[in-house]
């Protein structure tokens, strides 16, 4: 079989299905199976649709990490449930969603494919890492997260975005014209393009502040015409006329946010890696008294099926 390098964005993807699917799916004990069912059947689709070589389920061994929180204390803050002073904060989560992560895990075990992670640090990190070594087959980053644009890239390998923010059947597949066109950057550097915007932009949803009065249309247009972040603050600073004064000033007045920000807002390509497997994608399971276990328990039958079908013909 041959085909991409497939990430997965393992946490967006189970907080999407738990959303989407009802919690009226149940195991025999009563248990919300709905994320791990929903979950399942993204990874079958996965494997039908991409048909990837490898593929990898990339998790948080930290959702908030500290060396981005040192620098920016809102970083996630309107989601921590309990704050964890030596770090390692604990997130907000539904209760019925926090029983079902380890099914999910010890179902992607049982089956043999391949889960990382990197201490420390997000999965974006994770995924970014190993987008950015891939050196061979092209990659496809599976995601509800539009962090990881940042990451489109042509070259040395192609990598493309698979954005499901509204679900598989209506995914989008952005490569670095498809980014380049939605949102007015340029497609040689739309990766990093994206994620100088969304600095200058910010994000409620993630804490960033951003800059004051520059939004994504404004800040578009910035990036596009200085070519980076950094080039447009030098300008700025330089008082180059081709920066109005108004920017000038909203700049000025973020500048403590704008020296943290892109470390804040970029993956972190040099995260350590910890893989539980080869990330090659088996014809059969691993264990596969493990998954009919797991299916008879979770009540997974058909959601299991689906999977067993979608690997590769040995």
């Amino acid at each position: 079989m041959t085909g991409p390098l497939a990430l997965l964005d393992s946490a967006s993807l189970y907080f999407r299905s738990f959303y989407a699917l009802p919690e009226s799916m149940t195991a025999p004990d009563g248990t919300p199976v709905n994320a791990v069912r929903g979950f399942t059947d993204t990874v079958a689709r996965i494997l039908v649709d991409r048909r990837p070589a490898r593929l990898v389920a990339c998790l948080d061994a930290d959702w908030r990490p500290k060396f981005r929180t040192d620098l920016l204390p809102s970083y996630k803050a309107h989601r921590v449930a309990e704050e964890v002073p030596e770090g390692g904060d604990v997130e907000e989560v539904p209760d019925t969603l926090t029983p079902q992560v380890p099914i999910i895990l010890e179902l992607l075990e049982a089956f043999g494919l391949a889960t990382a992670e990197a201490a420390g640090y997000e999965a974006d990190d994770v995924i970014g890492a190993l987008a950015i070594r891939e050196e061979k087959a092209p990659v496809e980053v599976i995601t509800g997260d539009r962090d990881l644009f940042q990451l489109v890239r042509h070259e040395p390998t192609s990598t493309v975005v698979i954005y499901v923010g509204k679900g598989w059947n209506k995914a989008e597949i952005l490569g670095p014209d498809e980014l380049a066109e939605k949102y007015g950057i340029p497609a040689g550097n739309a990766g990093p393009g994206y994620a100088d915007m969304a600095a200058l932009r910010g994000d409620p949803s993630d804490g960033l502040p951003g800059v004051a009065g520059i939004g994504e249309k404004t800040a578009a247009k910035l990036i596009t015409q200085f070519g980076s972040l950094q080039e447009l603050i030098e300008a700025s600073n330089a008082g180059d006329s081709r920066v109005p004064l108004k920017t000038r000033l909203r700049l000025t007045d973020a500048a403590d946010y704008l020296a943290v920000a892109p470390t804040v807002v970029r993956v972190a390509a040099d995260a350590p890696v910890e893989q539980s497997r080869p990330d090659t994608v088996p014809s059969e399971p691993a264990d596969p008294d493990k998954v009919a276990e797991l299916a008879e328990r979770w009540n997974l039958g058909r959601s299991v099926e689906r999977l067993l079908a979608a690997l590769p013909q040995s």
